[in-house]
């Protein structure tokens, strides 16, 4: 019996992996913006954000890794079974708007990590960020989905080390963290800010993409006990993986917060990593620009591979990846050679962002729930009540960020 159970704890171990894939998305460059600039301005009080929203980025997840096992369609795929041809286009237009965004956030991040570590000019940095993030696509076409995966586990534990590092030097008061978690805003800045937040934590391309991911690795389960054990195995994967995404999400508004408030600088990026440098020392500072640039490799190629997924599940064609690649990289590349504010910028993605968080989350609701798609494993109606919440809420604060910036 004994060994039965440690057998099936090695297997449920071995099957764990695509949702860690999926948390790249919620720990890249734009997330570093969002909330490296949330801490330096706001000091503790936008945490609460950060904890509401990887929560909420949790159950999203679990039900679009669920509707894949159980449709064995990815969720483009199944929007796009329910479309007429021109509705598809239109809804594909502004999935690749989003995609777009996304990549412009990865694509930049990465740039300004390899300025900080090399000196490398930041339009050289992204040409860099871009190559590098397609031949990791590359491995992955070739030595398949579970090597892929390691790859970017590994990529998720170095980004990990080099935004916490900084607590072992110096930690933030108890008290004031504890008063982050109380709910509430600080001025219009403060709401564009938790949009950003939520636009960077809550991905849409993450949530297409899971819906493959977990069809890539496990196929599509009959329904029976392999399913129900696959289902299990999925809920274990995305706690502990949303568990990391959220703990590096709060080190990185917590060192800004700890390192850059009340500081007469400018709140970047660039400014953080100078004033970590200048409080905690070099090696912490370099630690932090190699979680940098880690997290843009790593999520401009799962990026990529989100974009490819919603373009074949949307047109119902497959494209060149280095094409599809190029499709994405030119705006994020232009955006550099433009010299645009590269932090403003990142922050500003995670907004438009935020604008395809309802076209994504409001189809994955109404599919899991209805029984005829997935018969027993339809959504409880809790889940249904709360997915529509989160769907409606989001929907309400984008309308506040358009208000805020024609007022602005």
């Amino acid at each position: 019996m004994a060994q039965g159970t440690q057998s099936g704890l090695k297997t449920s171990w071995y099957l764990l992996g695509p949702a860690f894939v999926a948390a790249i998305a919620y720990v890249d460059p734009g997330n570093v913006a969002a909330n490296v600039s949330a801490g330096a301005q706001f000091g503790y009080l936008l945490l609460w954000v950060i904890v509401v929203a990887n929560v909420l980025a949790g159950l999203v997840q679990y039900l679009s890794a669920k509707l894949g096992l159980v449709t064995g369609r990815s969720l483009p795929a199944t929007i796009g079974r329910r479309m007429s041809r021109p509705a598809r286009l239109v809804y594909w237009v502004q999935a690749e708007l989003v995609a777009v965004a996304t990549d412009a956030a990865e694509v930049i991040g990465g740039a300004i990590a390899l300025r900080i570590l090399f000196g490398l000019p930041l339009l050289i940095g992204g040409i860099v960020t871009g190559v590098v993030s397609l031949l990791l696509l590359a491995i992955q076409d070739r030595r398949g989905q579970l090597i892929f995966e390691r790859m970017i586990t590994g990529l998720l534990l170095v980004i990990a080390i080099g935004f916490a590092a900084s607590f072992f030097v110096k930690t933030p008061p108890p008290g004031a963290v504890m008063g982050g978690l109380l709910p509430r805003f600080r001025g219009s800045e403060s709401v564009l800010l938790a949009a950003a937040i939520l636009g960077a934590t809550v991905m849409p391309h993450a949530v297409y993409l899971h819906s493959g991911l977990v069809l890539d690795r496990h196929g599509h389960p009959d329904k029976g006990p392999r399913r129900t054990m696959l289902l299990r195995v999925t809920r274990v994967d995305v706690v502990l993986a949303m568990a990391v995404a959220g703990t590096v999400n709060a080190a990185m508004l917590l060192v800004a917060a700890i390192n850059l408030q009340h500081r007469d600088i400018t709140v970047s990026i660039d400014g953080a990593y100078a004033a970590i440098h200048d409080t905690l020392g070099p090696a912490i500072a370099v630690l932090f620009a190699t979680g940098l640039l880690a997290s843009g490799l790593a999520s401009s190629s799962v990026g990529a591979y989100a974009g490819a997924m919603i373009m074949q599940g949307l047109l119902r064609r497959s494209v060149p990846m280095v094409v599809r690649r190029l499709v994405t990289l030119c705006p994020a590349l232009a955006l550099l050679a433009l010299g645009f504010d590269p932090t403003r910028t990142l922050v500003l993605s995670q907004v438009v962002l935020s604008f395809g968080i309802p076209f994504a989350v409001l189809p994955l609701i109404r599919l899991t729930s209805d029984r005829r798609l997935m018969g027993a494993d339809t959504n409880h109606p809790l889940i249904t009540v709360v997915g529509w919440a989160v769907a409606v809420m989001v929907s309400l604060l984008n309308v506040v960020l358009i208000w805020l910036t024609v007022a602005g």
